[in-house]
């Protein structure tokens, strides 16, 4: 029976289906982690997270689970034994579920008991849940090992604890959403600690996974809530912590020596993060060589070019400034500066041939009528058709720049800005836009690979935010002011509130019954938009699943 067990907790990233890459990437913390007795990896780590309907391929399941028994060989050496999360089949059932590795086999599996079924998690449709877990004896320590949701509730918690579990080690593939980390916790896991009176080490993964981003701060709970680990966000990490059975009472228990407690990024710097790393993993992980995007001089692009230079470093950014007739000298200026800035390459290819080409082909069509939005959408289809082709002649992913304001309400043209392969502010309204902006002018994040300076000129922040497809256009002309536009579409959308809970919060009926019109009717071309990382609970597509086709109202 030992006294003193060393854990190596490893927040890793993973390739969702690469069994082989996630193996070799476990293999390699145990080649350099000699002096530990367990290396804890995320959940799912060996087929990565979340599989979706990938985990319904049978070859998949075979696969892993001939990866699982040759990971288990490894630790014949007498080497660190690991707790590997993958998924299993017992009795024609399939299993989310974690195993312990040691002495060259497979020496425990316990199952994943609370299945999350909401927002990011589909995990009904694929598992089925095993059995309240018991206890796992490892080298003289009861081990409790509960699943990511599993420690959410506070049954499976409590009943390994009557089984006389000692220490708690829960695996994770828990998503970024804003002050999530605070929830896990000061939320979940020292209420789970101090409610059994046993410690938690907490393994989280981080990465991007098309429109969920993992964060990590991955952190070890005591029983009183003290924090005696925690682990870096937004990068991969690995930490030995040292755990030491003590006499308490009339009997004994595991206690875990203070280690770092690693600053974890502030609002709004953590939103910036994630979309730097979603926006880097899903750019090199679907192996493009690059990234380009068209720079207006507006906020939403210059944001986006910062936001691609933080996570693919300028010489992997290519902008295009695409003028009009409409585009005034500021935004030309504007976008050059942004451009030097940020020192990416800057190409200016004007619209104006392209527009009078389609002014001339349709005017037959369009005899007798004035021109109106159609006019307006075609400069926009332009762009987007111009961005395509040079992504499609030269490689680089096409970056769109809509906001969640503008996606709201449908202030976007289907076929035109809206083209594209990703987008980093699907899920943020435009007033976050600002935020992160004016934040970015002024420091630079943990993880980026961007100047440590200014990213664009101040006036693109403070002017007042415009399309340039007619005369002396403003977003205003068409939409409430943005403070206004995203209080009611937080109500509306994050809060699925009524029009009469938004109006008796003061907002203006008239423009409530507006916006949530619009909102509906928006809905087509948001299931035709690309993907783009979740930041908070109810984003597009992947929490808020509206049909398109309906007549309710809520006025």
């Amino acid at each position: 029976m030992a006294d003193t067990l060393i854990i190596t907790l490893a927040q890793l990233n993973q390739k969702v289906g690469d069994l082989a890459a996630n193996v070799e990437a476990m293999l390699a913390v145990r080649a350099q982690s000699p002096q530990s007795d367990l290396i804890v990896f995320p959940e799912m780590q060996l087929i990565g997270y979340p599989p979706e309907d990938l985990i319904q391929k049978p070859a998949l399941i075979e696969r892993a689970a001939v990866e699982l028994e040759k990971l288990a060989a490894k630790t014949r050496d007498g080497g660190p034994a690991m707790l590997v999360g993958s998924v299993f089949v017992r009795d024609g059932a399939l299993h989310n579920g974690v195993a312990l590795l040691e002495g060259g086999k497979i020496a425990a599996v316990r199952f994943k008991y609370e299945l999350p079924n909401y927002g990011t998690f589909d995990e009904k449709r694929y598992f089925l849940p095993g059995p309240l877990p018991e206890p796992v004896l490892f080298k003289g320590a009861m081990l409790g090992l509960p699943i990511c949701e599993d420690i959410w509730h506070p049954d499976v918690c409590r009943h390994l604890a009557e089984l006389g579990a000692e220490i708690f080690i829960c695996v994770n593939g828990s998503p970024y959403e804003i002050d999530k980390d605070v929830l896990r916790i000061d939320g979940v896991a020292k209420r789970r600690a101090i409610d059994t009176g046993i410690p938690l080490a907490y393994v989280n993964r981080v990465g991007g996974q098309d429109e969920v981003v993992f964060d990590g701060a991955s952190f070890v709970v005591g029983p009183e809530g003290a924090l005696w680990v925690q682990m870096p966000d937004w990068e991969e990490a690995v930490v030995h912590t040292t755990w030491n059975r003590v006499a308490s009472g009339t009997g004994h228990r595991w206690r875990c020596d203070a280690g770092d407690v690693a600053d974890l990024a502030e609002h709004p710097e953590d939103i910036y993060c994630a979309m730097v790393l979603a926006l880097r993993d899903y750019v090199n992980k679907n192996r493009f060589p690059g990234v380009m995007l068209g720079l207006s001089g507006g906020i939403d692009s210059a944001i986006c070019a910062a936001i691609a230079v933080d996570a693919l470093g300028a010489e992997r950014v290519w902008c295009v400034m695409m003028p009009s007739r409409y585009t005034s000298n500021e935004s030309l200026e504007d976008a050059e500066g942004c451009a030097r800035m940020l020192g990416v390459r800057l190409d200016t290819i004007p619209i104006a041939p392209a527009v009078d080409a389609f002014a001339e082909m349709l005017a037959p069509a369009f005899t007798g009528r004035e021109p109106d939005l159609t006019e307006e959408n075609l400069q926009s289809r332009i762009r987007g058709t111009t961005l395509m082709a040079l992504s499609n002649k030269f490689g680089p992913m096409l970056v769109t720049t809509g906001n969640k304001s503008e996606m709201s309400v449908g202030y976007a043209t289907i076929y035109g800005d809206m083209n594209g392969g990703y987008n980093p502010l699907k899920d943020a309204y435009k007033t976050t836009v600002f935020a992160i902006s004016e934040w970015r002018n002024g420091a630079r994040p943990k993880i980026g690979l961007g100047p440590q300076g200014p990213v664009m000129p101040q006036r693109i922040i403070t002017k007042p935010p415009s399309a340039e497809l007619r005369p002396d256009q403003k977003d205003s002309d068409s939409l409430p002011d943005y403070p206004v536009l995203d209080a009611i579409l937080t109500g509306l959308v994050e809060n699925e509130k009524s029009v009469n809970q938004v109006v008796a919060e003061g907002h203006d009926r008239a423009t409530v019954e507006r916006v949530e019109r619009l909102l509906h009717l928006a809905e087509y071309k948001r299931r035709q938009a690309p993907p783009g990382v979740k930041l908070g609970m109810r984003n597009f597509g992947r929490d808020r699943r509206y049909p398109i086709t309906h007549g309710f109202r809520t006025a």
